[in-house]
């Protein structure tokens, strides 16, 4: 029994005891397989490569912000790449270009219906072909063309009006072989400028290596294929007159295969490719090919054809109304200055006209030998995905193809995600469950960044200095750029101490890596699905992130989260980052000009807050697993905090002003005067009421807030009325845009007594047997005026003398717009309206009114306005004519 006893005793301590060794190493084994497929956050100790591994935060952020410093200088430099003039014989010379410049600008500004523009511009244009033709080699014939065609068409663009013209003119010339060639190729330039402009490079740099390409084309021994057709049209800033006076009426136009037109949106720098087509994949072929410096992206194209950009070229009307292709060319640099008194030939580089006429003169000469510009119409067969690389070269391929590479690459991210879900159910369950998570906090994460930093945006706008970054680039990036960054990085940081206080660093970045792995993804699938070839873009930042995962992979799991690590990952990444700071950078250089002109009712602090909080989101979409595999992120935290506080302090102390006069590189705030007498009459024809007045408009979104202090006379109580029965509230837009200047200023001033008046005459009524009534009009007056018609209640417009017969009305204030201009020596405007309904009515069925604007000559300008815009500041750009707005009831 003793014995018995011991042995019992001796099974309990052993029990009580360790496990032999071998179930010992059983149940560690267990026990380690358990602790890597579990989630990790319901364990408080650290698994290898925990803290010890993680990245310090000031190394990690110093190569981060010096790897984006980095790639912002490479888009840099690579926008500075202009080409340096040569002096071979054969081959374009930017000298020679920039005195045909320099001589067009010296005569001044070209608007349409002026001597300038009708008369000197055309007999200079003249003057220089015949030139040319001299010296030429004789292996081409050169001919001339002056066409003054008549017309009028409709067009969907500002919400949709009419135009008519009347004798404007176009100067059309044609290089073709001795043998005769059926077909040719276009390049188009328009030597026209806005009023009170000079238009160096809208567009006048642009005719100007037209005339050195002529030039050179003349001087070459080598026969063309096909002839080119330069045409230097007059009437492109009256909404696109002149080209469509060309392509529906001149003989010339039948023979026309494909084009190239050249525009600007800013001065100088790099001409840009932003829209080709429709179709015709050869054509951005022929440009690859040709160019020497390629610069142009399918983005930029999508972006433009969206409406984002409210403007429109000579492309639309050849593509439209001709059913030509073509590519659409334009220098976007500097775009503070287009439209305004400082575009002038001096700050054009020659480098820049060199690089211009090296690519230009090269594609031109492609399409004019190629074979297929005689069959061009057997090509056009969809689309192509184009983009250019820091302007080094051109990847292009068939739409079709893209959306095989973009179904690959989703079909690649999607095997990757695969593999995780497709796991034992439980260790699935969890990935699930944390992917969920964590994607939950990135979304809140760019929500609340959104929300912040649109409210700081807000409140800018609202103490009166938004702008603030307009001349002060930089400043955007500091005050939203920081707060943005900020948040991000706060939201994160919060997630990390709070939900995942204990759980695996390692197992964290993985997961937020997967998470924009999988929004990227579903961007590529759907802008696939919706036919965007923009799609590339989406599809960079899924395929080199999944590479850059593969390569990184081993180092991670066998050493955790290294400074060598980091270094490989951001080499991985290098393609996506750069290019997309690259396109950023594109559209920053044609935004943030354009919120000098983009009207009085859209905030342009939350327009470019917004665009930056996207690019940090996206920039920062691979980057925020760093946050969970750093050790703190509290200086980055306070650094960015600190940035956007004194930025902040400084922004609304109003020490960044807006605009400025620097004669080397002015930003000015854009201003329109124009003195006005407006005079409206009753159903019987009588006088009503007139009133006359200087009718004030600031292009940008602080009206003329900054003015007020120069100018005490301009002030809130002056602020114009709309009248609410008139038609487009019954001021002279020159176009129909009074959705974007709601806020304008009526400064009463003595009546104007044009010396060219207008004369308005209804010169029949009759009743048709459809129950109608037609009314025939006659308008003689300057050369440009703008109709504008309000049916009343029970009345309808059912077809005009004007457009396509089809009456267009504007869908943004529901009134009929038609734009006038004629050059010289245009007969008197007839035109007729058919209206339906009862005429009986005391109230009349519509309601007419005819505007005038005196662009030039001697009744441009009163002496009331030469005085008053001459006590504007500096740094503002005022210009300023005479108009007058007449309305009738019928």
């Amino acid at each position: 029994m003793e014995r018995s006893s011991a042995v019992v005793g001796a099974v309990r301590r052993l029990r009580t005891q360790a496990p032999p060794p071998l179930q010992n190493h059983n149940r560690q084994q267990q026990q380690q397989r358990w602790e890597k497929e579990k989630n990790g956050r319901d364990s408080k100790k650290k698994p290898a490569g925990g803290s010890a591994s993680l990245l310090p935060e000031m190394l990690t952020a110093l190569v981060l912000l010096l790897y984006l410093l980095g790639l912002r200088g490479l888009v840099q430099i690579s926008f500075q790449q202009l080409v340096q003039p040569t002096r071979d014989p054969t081959e374009f010379d930017a000298p020679r270009a920039r005195a045909y410049l320099e001589n067009i600008t010296a005569i001044g500004p070209r608007s349409v219906g002026s001597p300038e523009n009708e008369i000197f511009t055309v007999d200079y244009l003249l003057k220089q072909v015949k030139a040319i033709e001299i010296k030429s080699n004789h292996v081409h014939t050169i001919s001339v063309n002056i066409q003054r065609p008549t017309g009028t068409f409709s067009i969907d663009f500002l919400g949709g009006f009419t135009s008519y013209y009347d004798n404007i003119t176009n100067v059309a010339v044609k290089l073709e072989p001795r043998s005769g060639a059926e077909h040719a190729v276009m390049l188009n330039c328009h030597f026209d400028s806005v009023p009170n402009t000079l238009g160096a490079s809208d567009d006048a740099v642009s005719c100007s290596i037209m005339l050195e390409i002529l030039y050179t084309l003349s001087k070459s021994s080598e026969p063309l294929q096909h002839s080119v057709i330069f045409l230097f049209n007059g009437a492109e800033e009256n909404v696109l007159q002149a080209s469509h006076g060309f392509i529906t009426q001149h003989p010339w136009a039948k023979s026309v295969r494909a084009f190239i037109n050249l525009e600007a949106a800013g001065v100088g720098g790099k001409e840009l490719v932003f829209q080709t087509g429709p179709e015709n994949p050869w054509l951005v072929q022929a440009y690859i090919s040709a160019a020497k410096h390629p610069f142009g992206s399918i983005v930029a194209q999508e972006v433009f054809q969206s409406g984002i950009i409210p403007a429109e070229t000579d492309f639309r009307i050849y593509r439209d109304f001709g059913n030509v292709p073509g590519i659409d060319l334009a220098f976007i640099e500097n775009g503070y200055i287009y439209h305004t008194k400082y575009d002038t030939a001096d700050r054009i580089l020659t480098d820049s006209i060199q690089r211009a006429g090296d690519n230009i003169l090269a594609v031109l000469k492609y399409l004019a030998k190629s074979d297929i510009l005689s069959k061009s119409h057997e090509y056009r067969h969809g689309n192509i995905v184009y983009f250019d690389f820091l302007g080094m070269f051109v990847m292009a391929y068939p739409a079709r193809i893209g959306v095989i590479m973009n179904c690959v690459i989703v079909s690649l991210a999607t095997l990757y995600l695969g593999k995780k879900v497709l796991q034992p159910r439980k260790r699935a369950i969890n990935y699930l469950k944390e992917f969920a998570i964590a994607l939950g906090f990135s979304i809140l994460s760019w929500f609340v960044t959104l929300i912040g930093v649109l409210l700081v945006a807000v409140f800018i706008c609202l103490i009166g200095r938004s702008l603030c970054w307009y001349t002060h680039y930089y400043v955007s990036y500091f005050l939203y750029g920081s707060a943005a960054l900020a948040v991000l990085i706060l939201v994160h940081t919060l997630a990390k101490k709070c939900y995942y206080k204990h759980t695996n660093e390692q197992l964290l970045g993985e997961i937020f890596f997967d998470v924009p792995v999988v929004f990227w993804s579903i961007s590529v699938a759907l802008l696939t699905y919706l036919g965007i070839s923009s799609a590339f873009v989406s599809a960079i930042w899924v395929a080199f992130p999944l590479f850059t995962k593969l390569i990184t992979y081993k180092e991670l799991k066998e050493k955790g989260a290294t400074m060598k690590f980091l270094t490989v990952y951001l080499l991985g990444m290098f393609i996506p980052y750069l290019y997309l700071l690259y396109l950023s950078r594109i559209i920053l250089e044609m935004l943030v000009p354009i919120m000098g002109r983009s009207g009085s009712e859209i905030p342009p602090d939350i327009l470019v807050a917004a665009f930056i909080v996207v690019m940090c989101i996206l920039l920062s979409s691979y980057l925020l697993k760093f946050i969970y595999l750093s050790r703190s992120t509290k200086m980055t935290l306070v650094s960015l905090t600190t940035i956007f506080t004194v930025t902040f302090i400084l922004v609304c102390s109003g020490i960044f002003f807006p605009f400025s006069s620097d004669s080397a590189n002015p930003r000015p705030k854009r201003i329109i005067l124009q003195h006005l007498n407006r005079r409206f009459h009753s159903l019987d024809g009588h006088l009503e009421k007139s009133d006359s007045g200087i009718w004030i408009n600031g292009l940008d979104y602080s009206g003329i807030s900054h003015v007020m202090p120069y100018l005490p006379e301009l002030n809130d109580s002056i602020t114009a009325k709309c009248e609410e029965g008139s038609p487009l509230c019954g001021f002279p837009w020159v176009l129909p845009v009074d959705y974007l200047f709601r806020k304008s200023w009526y400064l009463p001033a003595p009546a104007i007594t044009p010396k060219n008046p207008i004369r308005f005459q209804l010169l029949s009524k009759e009743q048709t047997l459809l129950d109608s009534t037609k009314l025939t009009f006659e308008v003689i007056g300057p050369s440009h005026m703008a109709l504008y018609l309000r049916l009343h209640q029970g009345s309808t417009l059912s077809t005009w003398s004007l457009g396509d017969g089809t009456p267009t009305v504007n869908n943004r204030n529901g009134d009929y717009f038609v734009y006038y201009s004629h050059g010289l020596q245009a007969v008197p405007w007839r035109f007729w309206i058919m209206l339906k309904g009862s005429d009986k009515s005391t109230k009349g069925m519509v309601t007419l009114a005819i505007v005038t604007h005196y662009f030039f000559g001697e009744d441009q300008k009163s002496s009331q306005l030469r005085a008053l815009m001459e006590r504007f500041p500096n740094w503002t750009y005022t210009s300023g004519w005479a108009s007058t707005y007449d309305q009738f009831i019928f």
